[in-house]
């Protein structure tokens, strides 16, 4: 299924290439008579806190040689005790906590990062500490404390945290060899500099991200990414008629940053972005203007870039559209000539741009077979061997956004992975044409990354990796800030990111929730989870560092884990509201699968008055979550925008506030609700409850009622 209504400006919104690289860079010469240098860094944040309970983040920076096998040590305060933790394992005696990496997270390159996080208790203060040690070495955000190791002896020359002040010199080495199938398949795995250089604004800074800096690149590189997609907003910074002439500003910090990521050993790819649908789109009524400006950004951009890296990589356009056409006949006609345009102008400007690799887009990046069919025709009349396909992929829409009820990645959703993906490497992939999916993720992201539940959000992403590795796509992670930070380095969703990481290389066991729930009235009894195995076995499941006994704690009949009541009295304690504790699922392969044992009772809404600019349903969650919400009238028709589905759009019509004890219903909601007609909402949480409630609009005023 394809979004009803296109994105159009949707807010979507490094180490060098070796050790040896880095030495240089920095003035340091090998010896075999010195010690490694140690040092590091490590935030500590603490993103959640309730009464009686927190969850920590804590993201470990190596500043010194590279660490195989780490242990960071730290002690609390105040008592706090940790519970559980995931992406490493720990042991807590008393105040002292000590942390150990796990098998597939061991390794932190130079200026490399390692993240976990914890749920822990407390009581009276919950001070954070501030000392830690790794492997011995104080972390004072220093290189200092040598450890035994053969390594490197320092000549004077700058600290490797200063960035140079002048560009470096873009990559002189020969053309990557091979086709562009590999080359492409060299770009795997690759991640977008969104919501930068592709701001509409005044500068790269104007849609809230900070400065483009050569330390964010080259931490990209660090995490592991091979390829990097620069999106660039042009018509901003371009004059007008005849010559359409780019600030040589603008055209000059653009080539920084391209320079920055060549320097890295990174691909890269520039485009022509927002363009697309600022003016671009104006084809049909506009013709010849907006194919000069078009012409003449390429022109220029050819120019500049000819001498570049063959590393370097163009793409036409982005997500082309048309406005005003008279259908598929004239947009497939607009965006071929178009892409031929591009690909003439950029190949008869000559040096390394005669051979260099051309990206292609389908009509609004589509995977859809007519719009793949008419990609292909154009493919076919430029007989062009260094030529890649590009299409975009934010999932299966409902469940992207969490609408019409597909809170879970459910068979559907699956299935449109693998048919958007079957339909690119038929047309293109079989031929011997890459194909590059230059942006995915989930639509939900662009207003929070918590609009689709985080267990069915790993699933989403676990599959969305394998089967395109399965079909040999390039992808390549949009990310307009919402994922890595671009001044602290660090990931927003480290589940996230260690599943993503795995899916490069690997499959993952998932299972059909992360969630066990039991009610707090409830005694409590054995339950199961269905695993998916995806080719992997169970080895272990850990709480903490402790592994629970299998047979009395746990046990594993094909795909089914059953959790006995005697393991579960202990896991879920005191039995207090939310999480009370959780475990990781081992698999032989792949990353761990978290699952969170929580109490709970059925929630409890109250009365409440408002306006339609501002309404909130006073609600004690008591430990359980929000899924959906249906919204109908008295006649059984469904109520409030996109009607045609009584479920209605998470984050963009309702949003729980677990802080608050609210549900926000927003303006966007009663703006398509009836004026003094009774509303039947129906809360669907992840323990399975089912509460009801009732609004009333009359004007800008909203009376809330349980009955």
């Amino acid at each position: 299924m394809t979004q009803p209504l296109p994105r159009s400006a949707r807010w979507k919104v490094a180490l060098f290439s070796s050790a040896v690289t880095l030495l240089a860079a920095v003035g340091v010469t090998l010896s075999t008579s010195a010690y490694a240098a140690a040092g590091c860094r490590v935030a500590y944040t603490v993103p959640n806190q309730w009464p009686g309970g927190f969850t920590a983040n804590v993201v470990i920076t190596n500043l010194g040689d590279p660490i195989n096998n780490w242990n960071l040590v730290w002690t609390y305060a105040n008592g706090q005790k940790v519970t559980s933790m995931w992406s490493a394992s720990y042991t807590q005696p008393a105040a002292t906590v000590a942390a150990t990496n796990m098998s597939y997270n061991a390794a932190i390159p130079t200026n490399g990062t390692v993240q976990f996080g914890f749920n822990a208790s407390w009581s009276g203060t919950n001070t954070a500490p501030t000392a830690f040690t790794l492997n011995g070495v104080a972390c004072t955000g220093a290189v200092g404390s040598p450890s035994p190791s053969p390594s490197v002896s320092r000549s004077a020359g700058p600290s490797p945290s200063t960035s140079p002040s002048t560009s470096p010199s873009p990559s002189t080495s020969p053309s990557p060899t091979g086709t562009a199938m590999s080359t492409v398949a060299a770009m795997q795995p690759g991640w977008n500099l969104g919501n930068s250089l592709d701001a509409t604004g005044a500068d790269e800074t104007s849609w809230g991200n900070p400065l483009i800096t050569q330390a964010l690149i080259n931490n990209i590189k660090a995490q592991g990414f091979k390829s990097i997609r620069i999106p660039v907003t042009w018509g901003h910074h371009q004059g007008g008629a005849p010559s359409y002439t780019i600030e040589a500003a603008y055209l000059a910090r653009v080539k920084e940053v391209v320079d920055w990521a060549l320097a890295a050993d990174l691909y890269v790819l520039v485009n022509i972005h927002h363009d697309s649908w600022e003016w671009i789109a104006n084809m049909p009524g506009d013709h010849d203007n907006v194919l000069n400006r078009y012409k003449a950004i390429w022109t220029q951009l050819a120019s500049t870039f000819r001498a570049s890296s063959a590393k370097l990589v163009l793409e036409s356009i982005n997500e082309p559209q048309f406005t005003g056409s008279s259908g598929d006949a004239q947009n497939a006609t607009l965006l071929s000539e178009l892409n031929t345009s591009f690909r003439t102008i950029v190949r008869q400007s000559g040096g390394g741009n005669a051979t260099r690799l051309l990206v292609l887009p389908t009509l609004h990046t589509s995977s859809d077979q007519p719009r793949i069919d008419e990609l292909v025709s154009t493919f076919t009349s430029l007989n062009d061997p260094n030529l890649a396909a590009t299409v975009h992929y934010y999932g299966f829409w409902p469940f992207s956004v969490n609408i019409a009820g597909y809170t879970k990645f459910d068979a559907t959703t699956q299935q449109d992975v693998t048919d958007s993906f079957d339909r690119v490497y038929n047309a293109f992939v079989s031929r011997n044409i890459p194909v590059i999916i230059g942006e995915y993720g989930l639509l939900g992201f662009d207003r929070s990354t918590g609009t689709i539940e985080q267990g069915e959000k790993l699933k989403f992403f676990e599959y969305f990796g394998y089967w395109a590795k399965t079909r040999k796509l390039t992808t390549m992670l949009w990310d307009n800030g919402q994922h890595f930070g671009r001044t602290s380095f660090t990931w927003s969703d480290p589940e996230l990111i260690a599943q993503l990481k795995s899916s490069w290389t690997t499959r993952s066991g998932t299972a059909d929730t992360d969630q066990v729930f039991t009610a707090k009235t409830a005694a409590i009894s054995a339950k199961s989870v269905t695993l998916n195995l995806n080719g992997a076995t169970v080895t272990a499941v850990r709480q903490g560092s402790t592994n629970l006994a299998l047979g009395s704690d746990y046990t594993v009949s094909g795909s089914t884990l059953t959790f006995t009541a005697a393991a579960l009295t202990r896991l879920y304690g005191s039995r207090a509201y939310g999480v009370n504790s959780s475990v990781q699922v081992v698999f032989s392969q792949g990353v761990p699968w978290r699952i969170n044992f929580v109490t709970y009772d059925p929630p409890v809404v109250s009365n409440a008055s408002g306006t339609t600019g501002s309404f909130a349903i006073p609600t004690q969650f008591r430990g359980d979550t929000l899924a959906t919400m249906e919204a109908k009238y008295a006649d059984g028709s469904n109520a409030g925008p996109q009607n045609w589905t009584s479920f209605k759009e998470f984050d963009y019509t309702f949003t729980p506030n677990y802080g608050a004890n609210t549900i926000t219903l927003k303006p966007e909601l009663f703006n398509d609700v009836n004026d003094g007609a009774k509303v039947t909402l129906t809360l669907h949480f992840w323990s399975g409850t089912l509460v009801t409630y009732y609004v009333t609009k009359s004007g800008s005023t909203v009376t809330g009622s349980v009955s």
